[in-house]
């Protein structure tokens, strides 16, 4: 399959280290010389200097041959034109475009036929939703929702003094009093996909299976008292901000924005006349004591500084904050902040990298193909949704009798609107949806991949 990425920035970097391992013909168009020769360098690209817009360049960069152009300039306009350009060239052609200003939401949604877009991607928006999501369960840092919201997959560190600390998975659902599955774990930055002997230690990163419902009681069990969250304090303007606190504001949250650029306060303040923004340098401690860190339900680091991010979350935590997120854009950076002692990390450019991936192995296997996938455990694992069909294999046969491939856990059934973990005795039939956990050391783009 053929794909062109215009842009080799983050998204675009992102995105070619992801799409070649799975064995894409990848084409890489940007006016940065310099930028290209480090993605020749790391990643199995052919580059092409020159304007992705332009017509000879999308020409020389084989676009008519092409089954998947993706647009990531830093520019939406730019993003825009090459793909209504390129979907010109070739009718057939899929087109993915990066679209950052708000102001042009509506407007790429009603004419994406007339911009011949097949998909639009914004990574700041798809974070402010993950923040919100999360801000709904207190303790887990991670959230990932699955059919349809049925089924969900989140993540958890073990802390010394936690129930389940030094307790053995077939002795978990006893403890936690509902029928939860862990999935994977993390332990010093490898990946372990665990059978029922393991041992859960301090530190350890879970990543635990299970229905709504049962997070809930979950945390309850936990001893994680839920509250619903009332007062946020959100540091630095960025369009994240803008998002998160127009969706927080809705739900009758008291939002406070801190940015120090005078001019962007007074455009968030137009834009947001429920939130409350103050001008001042969030780098400074008196401000954030000023403005109440100490009383706050939670604290969003959202500058535009990964340094600064860590920094304000590390003090935000030795002020007693129960709830704080703290953006990263840079995902090389993972085992420097799992090093940390941060909550929940949000990094943008892996959420829309994700979104992009998931529809490339829809349209390269139409059959089989994951309707929905996940990166986690700082992307050395994957969670999948499929839907079983006529062309799946062993429908009907117990999974005791199936033989799955290493390092593939089959981690929730979902019969209609009934969600089931699985055991031995367990069977699949035509139309439910399997949740799949593999290491990505396996290539998975259709369902029948995990079986031997």
């Amino acid at each position: 399959m053929k794909i062109i990425i215009a842009g080799a920035g983050k998204v675009g970097n992102n995105l070619a280290n992801q799409l070649c391992k799975g064995g894409y013909d990848l084409t890489m168009i940007d006016l940065r010389q310099k930028v290209l020769e480090k993605s020749v360098e790391n990643y199995d690209v052919m580059a092409l200097h020159g304007n992705c817009a332009s017509m000879n360049v999308l020409r020389e960069a084989g676009v008519q041959d092409a089954e998947l152009l993706i647009a990531a300039t830093g520019a939406d306009e730019i993003n825009m034109l090459c793909c209504l350009t390129a979907h010109g060239m070739n009718p057939e052609l899929h087109t993915i475009a990066r679209i950052r200003n708000p102001e042009y939401i509506e407007q790429t949604y009603e004419m994406r036929d007339s911009f011949g877009l097949s998909m639009t991607v914004n990574p700041e928006q798809q974070a402010a939703a993950e923040i919100e999501q999360l801000l709904k369960y207190p303790g887990f840092l991670k959230r990932d929702t699955f059919a349809k919201g049925r089924v969900e997959i989140v993540e958890y560190k073990v802390k010394e003094d936690s129930k389940i600390c030094r307790t053995t998975l077939m002795n978990l659902n006893s403890i936690v009093k509902c029928r939860v599955l862990v999935c994977a774990v993390q332990r010093e930055n490898k990946v372990i996909i665990p059978d029922g002997n393991f041992m859960i230690n301090e530190g350890d990163r879970l990543f635990v299976t299970a229905s709504s419902d049962n997070l809930t009681t979950l945390l309850r069990n936990l001893g994680i008292i839920k509250h619903k969250v009332r007062r946020v304090i959100i540091c630095g303007g960025s369009r994240i901000s803008y998002y998160l606190a127009q969706n927080l504001c809705k739900n009758g949250v008291n939002v406070q924005i801190i940015e120090k650029n005078p001019q962007r306060c007074l455009e968030l303040a137009d834009l947001l006349p429920d939130a409350c923004v103050v001008e001042g340098d969030v780098s400074d401690h008196s401000v954030l004591e000023r403005e109440g860190i100490d009383s706050c339900d939670a604290l969003i680091a959202l500058t535009g500084f990964d340094e600064l991010n860590i920094i304000i979350s590390l003090y935000a935590k030795n002020c007693g904050v129960s709830r704080i997120f703290t953006k990263v854009a840079h995902i090389s950076n993972s085992r420097i902040v799992n090093a940390l002692d941060l909550d929940s990390v949000i990094c943008p450019k892996e959420l829309c990298g994700n979104s992009i991936v998931r529809y490339v192995r829809a349209i390269n296997n139409q059959t089989g193909a994951a309707v929905a996938m996940h990166t986690i455990a700082d992307g050395q694992a994957e969670a999948m949704e499929f839907w079983v069909d006529d062309t799946t294999l062993h429908c009907g046969e117990p999974l005791k009798n199936i033989r799955f491939r290493p390092n593939v856990l089959l981690a929730c059934i979902n019969h209609g609107w009934a969600m089931q973990i699985p055991d031995g005795d367990t069977t699949f039939d035509n139309g439910d949806i399997l949740i799949v956990v593999t290491n990505k050391r396996n290539v998975i783009t259709q369902l029948n991949d995990i079986f031997i």
